[in-house]
């Protein structure tokens, strides 16, 4: 038996709003980023003009927004799965769809970022910029894999998702805008805490859309995770959200931070929604 369909309709018939030919905006302006490195440089190798031409943007983002630095701290766990997916987990009783184009579209991120960061292979701020002269918020990352930033990928898969979802049709483009910003706001955290460059931030919120929309179109054709939407599989689940929830939990009594309660209190509603959803179904 599939899980109550009147949401997962909701958002089925949303999905199918979502065309190719969205993916266009989002590709012009990473081909624009492309054009610029590729045509106007000072001679100098693509990882040196790539830093060279945002040192002092990144210095000024950076001295801004580290003016609140528990906050910051608390913005860049939302780009993490493992903080942000619990806030989603209810959805997987309501609307199952959903959770298959973030599925989808998350594991395409994965091997995208990975290739990219290994093409790239940009240094970190932390291991070309002198420490003395940026605010660093959490621990030193200093490796060669700057571009594109992970956190931005993930929050904007996540809204874009969301916002193809649920946002009222006559209102999409308001509502879009609004939640670009939101998601800009959070995804500059990366900056704030001196993780990343903001062109790193850019570039990764922009492949983030992208793969959102081609999450929700490949979900409309190919049910990979339709198990998702099967009550029979709801004590695995709920086995799922108890360790997610200890995992959490160990964050918490490593870094107290506040996010992490939301994130718990959110995986402990599911669990509770889940629990009922399936006693209420099965006797």
């Amino acid at each position: 038996m599939l899980s109550d369909p009147k949401l997962n309709y909701s958002v089925s018939e949303n999905f199918k709003r979502v065309k190719l030919w969205f993916l266009i905006p989002p590709f012009l302006l990473l081909l624009f980023i492309y054009l610029y490195f590729a045509f106007f440089h000072d001679g100098n190798t693509f990882t040196v003009e790539y830093v060279k031409v945002q040192t002092d943007l990144f210095f000024y983002l950076n001295h801004r927004l580290s003016t609140f630095p528990n906050l910051e701290f608390n913005l860049i766990q939302i780009g993490d799965v493992i903080i942000v997916f619990p806030l989603l987990t209810a959805l997987i009783i309501y609307a199952p769809k959903l959770w298959e184009a973030l599925l989808i579209s998350s594991i395409i991120s994965l091997i995208v970022a990975a290739i990219l960061k290994k093409i790239f292979a940009i240094p970190r701020p932390a291991a070309v910029l002198n420490h003395d002269s940026f605010t660093i918020v959490g621990d030193t990352l200093s490796g060669r894999n700057s571009l594109p930033s992970g956190h931005s990928i993930t929050m904007f898969i996540i809204f874009t998702i969301l916002w193809a979802a649920f946002i009222p049709k006559k209102n999409k483009i308001v509502w879009g805008i609004f939640m670009l910003l939101v998601g800009l706001f959070i995804a500059f955290s990366r900056v704030g805490v001196g993780a990343h460059y903001p062109l790193d931030v850019i570039t990764g919120s922009t492949i983030g859309i992208i793969l959102g929309i081609v999450g929700i179109r490949i979900s409309h054709f190919i049910n990979w995770f339709a198990w998702l939407r099967h009550k029979k599989l709801y004590p695995i689940f709920m086995l799922v959200l108890v360790i997610w929830g200890v995992v959490i939990v160990q964050k918490i009594m490593a870094l107290n931070l506040a996010i992490f309660y939301i994130s718990l209190l959110s995986l402990i509603v599911s669990l509770y929604l889940m629990a009922t959803y399936y006693a209420k179904k099965t006797y």
